[in-house]
């Protein structure tokens, strides 16, 4: 089957290897020059992954049968829409669908309108004025967020990045007048707990849900620092986590079930691989977000697991008709840690080379995936984006870990890692804090 894969980063680096290991003739439009999508596909096509028109000629042009969009942006502008029109499947959502990612505003709206379960106490502003107002109803102890998109790094949060009253309303007039994510804001409520993102294929009707992973946003050791795209994840082999109940990955399964639901009611079936950020508090899984495709660097650890295949859970999206059985994965936990510039966060130094030993890396029993970087004369050179993710697989987080770890000494360059991604100690200190939450002290 010739497949059309849209995007240059990790995740798609991700998309395309399983999609290649169910066969597949892969043709990739994307920005950037991504040494290893380059390598495995057919043709690749450089170009503006927001320009629809010419995504979509390309397309016709290979008569590709099937595409998958990696990246939201494309989605929010109707890449998915052009696609059909053009007859070519598409298991990623239209523009409509997508809002559940592209507009916060929408999808609190969503959860609300159709009582859904996870949701949270949250005020739409538009001024400083009805900012103040949002306080004086919530309270200081909120969450601060553009309503559109800002790459997952325009998130503030009362008692980490804001620290009184007036450091939320200057933040807010950053946001409105600099039209940060489009210039609205939602002011949510502070949950407090430990974050996981459970992702699920999709098909407007069904969900057929994926292992659990923990991603880390801030750039810095000991979660501090910035909000970046995702320094590193992990997952446990039973599917589940170190802090996550059997029972709490249930209720999130169902709230995404139930959101695909709404979705469909609304006139917007969703098709596609979706996201849901989720806090797991006392009262169990409360919704932060949900974003309109995989995770990055979530993906990386999903699909490298998976044994179900890619080419037909694409197809059963795109057309409707995902079939029971099709998520399966290897009984293995993953730990994947990124690999990017120095400055990453603040100030990331781009157009710097960086050596990548593939071999080593391979040896090490690792499996690397490439992000936004470009290759040029053979050489690999950083953006100001992530530029390499590396995935340890084992029977256990900490040998996973250890994996990943030893992998990453394979590169060099002007670069830096968080590595305590996967430690026990980190781990355990999730475990103690969440049964504190609970109140109980297994």
């Amino acid at each position: 089957m010739k497949v059309l894969a849209v995007g240059g980063g990790a995740r798609e680096h991700a998309i395309v290897s399983g999609l290649a290991r169910s066969g597949a003739d892969i043709f990739v439009a994307m920005k950037n020059r991504n040494p290893g999508i380059a390598r495995i596909a057919k043709d690749t096509f450089y170009v503006d992954e927001m320009d629809v028109a010419k995504v979509v000629e390309y397309a016709k042009e290979k008569s590709v049968e099937l595409a998958v969009v990696g990246p939201e942006a494309p989605l929010e502008v109707g890449l998915a829409d052009g696609l059909e029109s053009a007859g070519i499947p598409t298991a990623s959502p239209c523009k409509d669908a997508a809002r559940i990612e592209t507009s916060k505003i929408f999808m609190r709206n969503l959860m609300r309108e159709h009582g859904l379960k996870g949701s949270v106490r949250f005020v739409e502003a538009h001024t400083i004025d009805e900012v103040e107002s949002g306080l004086d109803e919530l309270g200081n102890e909120v969450v601060v967020k553009p309503t559109g998109l800002t790459g997952g790094k325009g998130v503030k949060v009362f008692g980490e990045h804001m620290m009184t009253k007036e450091d939320i309303l200057r933040y807010s007039e950053e946001i409105i007048s600099n039209r940060i994510g489009g210039s609205k804001i939602v002011l949510e409520e502070k949950l407090v707990g430990e974050e996981f993102t459970l992702q699920a294929f999709c098909d407007g009707t069904r969900i057929l849900p994926m292992p659990a992973v923990q991603d880390h946003k801030r750039a810095y050791e000991g979660d501090k620092g910035p909000n970046t795209g995702g320094m590193g994840s992990y997952s446990q082999s039973d599917g589940l986590l170190p802090f996550l109940t059997r029972g709490d990955y249930d209720q999130a399964v169902s709230i995404i079930e139930q959101t695909v639901g709404a979705l469909k009611k609304e006139g917007a079936p969703y098709k596609g691989t979706l996201y849901g950020q989720f806090m797991l508090t006392k009262d169990g899984p409360k919704v932060i977000e949900f974003n309109a495709r995989f995770g990055d660097p979530e993906a990386m650890n999903v699909l490298t697991l998976l044994r179900g295949d890619f080419v037909k859970i694409c197809q059963g999206m795109a057309d409707g008709n995902l079939a029971n059985g099709l998520n399966q994965f290897h009984r293995k936990a993953s730990v994947c840690k990124y690999v990017v510039p120095a400055g990453y966060g603040s100030k990331p130094l781009a157009g710097e080379e960086i050596k990548v030993d593939e071999k080593g890396i391979s040896d090490e029993g690792a499996v690397l995936y490439y992000s936004s970087v470009n290759e040029k004369d053979g050489k690999v050179y950083t953006t100001t984006s992530r530029s390499v993710g590396i995935v340890g697989v084992s029977d256990e987080i900490y040998e996973a870990e250890r994996i990943a770890e030893n992998a990453i000494k394979h590169v060099s360059g002007n670069v830096f890692v968080r590595h305590d991604i996967g430690k026990r100690t980190m781990l355990e200190a999730k475990v103690v804090r969440m049964n504190d939450i609970r109140g109980c002290s297994k």
